[in-house]
């Protein structure tokens, strides 16, 4: 749609624009493929190198340096101009890769995901943020939208390209492609970011170090209770740590909420002071951009039960397992297109519920064709929804009532672009960890994908009554 006043993908791809589009998808494509990569290539890397008793550390590592450098990309900006900050980001999570890729054991692994993580996380962050910069402001909603959709690409990528690799007895051909896309990246970045090089106009206030012990306490609590539930023989006191991680987690969330707001003008904050004003609408942006996301985290489970449920061979169980992430991308290219944010944002958590609805209702031992078609339709339709919702939110928060003109009015800027990703990350995490233990607590296998997907479906309702207070925000 060439409404000039919206702007157009035609505008943002325009000259003197599609470098930026493409340094700042190409960094979150990074990130997002080495997310899930890895998980396809463990098993053959740990044969070879060993140290299997750490193996689920390989992502806890990555997860909590992720989420730690996510929180501090305003501070970043604050210190350093966008374009040398990005060039940061490039250059650890390529170092990091650097070292994965010729790791001898799982010390040297670890200390390269820890890298990768810190330059996943910033590289990430930094995309949003940099939106604000280089990007006039009626081209947030499809930015925003191109960026997110490459966590659908990694998706689809990532685990066929440690499959294949992995396959081939050369896991560390992966890590050596994921250089070479670094690379190509940084190359861009003169050009691309070439508008994002001046240097920063807000001076940083003090370090929120409380805030962010506790984010990285809740990424580690996140992290480590999901491995009392994982593999096999799971026991009882594996499901009562994991929940009780779970509850820990959240109570350290909500204890980061106490303390950002209590921090009031003080500057020593990871998220902005319009999330805490009485009446303002970017807390319930959050929220719901939160509970979205960890519906979204369904995704690693739903080959588990394509398997055992509807009697799926491996490969297919895995195509059902990109529905979510098929139906989000495509239908966010399409509400980015079509406009109408407030009714694209106060619709999707809705349809997200009625995709759980059907999932919940349509789980039982040997399903046939019916259902599993019935499956595909509602993950599509769940995906859907996160994919109206997500573009328009995420511009909204990106601008949660500043104009710019003032230095103040950048640095919230900053920390509201930069906080959408590390509310994506600890959501998902959040959501992962209830999946864990819903699959565990289940008596069978159907009585676990019914209590999976009934309640993410209830913590997705949540986002239906907070999108609904946010939509005045859109």
């Amino acid at each position: 749609m060439d409404d000039g006043g919206r702007g157009s993908w035609r505008d943002l791809l325009a000259a003197g624009r599609r470098g930026t589009v493409a340094v700042l998808c190409g960094g979150v494509l990074l990130f997002a493929v080495d997310t899930y990569v890895t998980a396809s290539l463990l098993p053959s890397a740990v044969a070879e190198i060993g140290g299997e008793p750490f193996y689920a550390w390989v992502t806890t590592v990555y997860l909590l340096t992720a989420v730690v450098s996510s929180a501090l990309v305003s501070r970043l900006l604050a210190r350093w101009p966008a374009r040398r900050a990005y060039v940061l980001a490039l250059a650890a999570f390529g170092l990091g890769t650097t070292v994965d890729a010729i790791a001898s054991d799982m010390a040297v692994l670890l200390v390269g995901r820890a890298l990768q993580g810190v330059g996943g996380g910033l590289l990430a962050g930094l995309a949003y943020g940099l939106i604000r910069v280089a990007l006039p402001q009626r081209l947030w909603t499809r930015a925003s939208a191109s960026i997110s959709a490459m966590w659908g690409v990694g998706l689809l990528v990532g685990p066929v390209l440690g499959g294949v690799f992995a396959e081939l007895g050369h896991w560390r051909l992966a890590f050596v492609a994921l250089v070479l896309g670094t690379v190509a990246v940084a190359a861009g970045v003169p050009a691309g970011l070439r508008r994002s090089a001046r240097a920063p106009t807000v001076v940083p206030g003090p370090f929120p170090l409380l805030s962010v012990l506790l984010v990285a306490g809740a990424s580690v609590v996140l992290s480590v209770s999901g491995l009392a539930v994982s593999g096999d023989g799971v026991t009882a006191r594996g499901i009562a740590l994991a929940a009780g991680g779970l509850v820990v987690a959240v109570a350290l969330l909500a204890a980061l909420v106490v303390v950002e707001r209590r921090a009031g003008g003080s500057g020593a904050r990871i998220l902005p002071a319009a999330t805490f004003h009485r009446g303002g609408r970017l807390a319930a942006l959050y929220l719901t951009m939160a509970v979205m996301m960890s519906a979204a985290a369904v995704e690693a489970f739903v080959p588990l039960f394509g398997q055992r449920l509807g009697g799926l061979a491996p490969l297919t169980a895995g195509f059902l397992g990109v529905c979510l992430a098929s139906g989000w991308v495509v239908t966010e290219m399409v509400s980015a297109s079509v406009g109408r944010a407030r009714a694209c944002a106060t619709a999707g958590p809705v349809v997200v519920v009625a995709g759980f609805v059907v999932l919940t209702a349509t789980q039982q031992a040997d399903a046939g064709t019916g259902l599993v078609l019935t499956w595909v339709v509602a993950l599509i339709a769940a995906g859907a929804g996160v994919g109206m919702a997500w573009p328009h939110m995420s511009a909204a928060a990106m601008s949660p009532g500043t104009g710019g003109e003032d230095p103040e009015d950048d640095a919230e800027g900053e920390r509201a672009s930069a906080a959408i990703t590390m509310v994506q990350m600890l959501a998902f995490a959040v959501g992962a960890s209830y999946s864990g233990v819903a699959v565990a607590l289940g008596s069978d296998p159907a009585g676990s994908a019914r209590l999976l997907y009934g309640g993410l479906g209830l913590i997705a309702l949540v986002g239906g009554v907070t999108a609904v207070r946010a939509r005045g925000a859109v």
